[in-house]
């Protein structure tokens, strides 16, 4: 009787330590993958921002949905290679490194698309669709 209350205190002491170890790791993961989650949500309003102002060139937001679609795969496949094996074969910290890897990537993104915001300078002769940037009125 006394081994079996002895093993019970044993299990409930490891799933304890395991509960805090998964918990410590699980807050360490938040903090990158709420990173990817404010840069991804900034992603969107960059997206939607440069198709509606440009939203009178088709051809143009063709290209660019076309463009972005091919960017969330680039993503995906880039993210299967730096880690291709089974997720828990990185341990406690895989979902960390992928959301900071991801938000990387993301902040990249919003990058190139701002330059469609921003405008091309004058004399800029590489801009290719980029508007050519408006100068204040004084």
């Amino acid at each position: 009787m006394r081994n079996i209350l002895n093993r019970t205190i044993l299990i409930a002491l490891f799933s304890f330590v395991a509960f805090i170890g998964a918990a410590h790791a699980q807050k360490a993961s938040s903090g990158e993958c709420d990173d990817y989650a404010k840069a991804d949500a900034e992603l969107n309003k960059v997206y939607a921002k440069v198709l509606s102002e440009y939203a009178k060139d088709k051809v143009f937001v063709a290209k660019l949905r076309s463009a972005q679609r091919a960017w969330v795969a680039f993503t995906t496949a880039h993210l299967t290679s730096l880690y291709p094996n089974a997720a828990a074969t990185y341990g406690s910290v895989n979902r960390s490194c992928r959301c900071q890897v991801l938000a990387d990537l993301t902040r990249e993104r919003i990058l190139q698309l701002q330059k469609w915001l921003d405008g091309a300078e004058e004399g800029e002769v590489c801009a290719g669709s980029i508007k050519r940037m408006e100068e204040d009125e004084e």
